[in-house]
């Protein structure tokens, strides 16, 4: 059995997910382990200037003006994104387990390949305009961390992130 490969991911992984990490399988037995952070630990300013960014202006006032998210809704709510991204990757490599994670996710990420000793690390975000750009996303963090290659997808697409 080959080294689990650990994704992280903030969206439930879909159909086009699936396809992606088929190809990074290459039809071997590798265990599959899915992290979804309880809390994605979002920065409001950054946010907004994404929302802008993307000319998604009503969305980015309505951020702005919003409360902080109640934890057991963001939890209940990972607990789905977990259990979607499960249906999704059932059957490939040598099985799909997962969990979600506090502490955020970076941490999560790090945490769970280091206890499972892998060798490949995977971060699947929807696009982040302003991390991306200045390389603070999930994926380069996690690289800088660990000293090992982290493949950085985007949701839902054939889309490679820069990490």
């Amino acid at each position: 059995m080959s080294d689990p490969i650990v994704i992280l991911t903030e969206e439930p992984l879909g159909a086009d997910d699936r396809v992606n990490i088929e190809r990074l399988v290459n039809g071997g037995d590798t265990p599959l382990v899915v992290v979804v952070p309880a809390n994605t630990e979002r920065h409001l300013l950054v946010d907004f200037l994404e929302n802008l960014s993307m000319l998604d202006i009503a969305k980015a006032f309505r951020e702005l003006t919003s409360h902080a998210p109640d934890p057991e809704t963001q939890r209940a709510a990972a607990a789905e994104t977990l259990s979607a991204s499960l249906l999704a990757l059932e059957g490939l490599g040598g099985g799909v387990t997962g969990e979600v994670v506090d502490g955020g996710a970076v941490n999560g990420l790090v945490a769970k390949v280091k206890e499972l000793g892998a060798s490949q690390a995977v971060v699947i975000t929807r696009p982040h305009a302003v991390a991306d750009t200045f390389h603070t996303d999930w994926a380069n963090k996690a690289q800088d961390r660990l000293g090992l290659p982290v493949l950085h997808l985007y949701a839902g697409s054939g889309f490679i992130g820069d990490s």
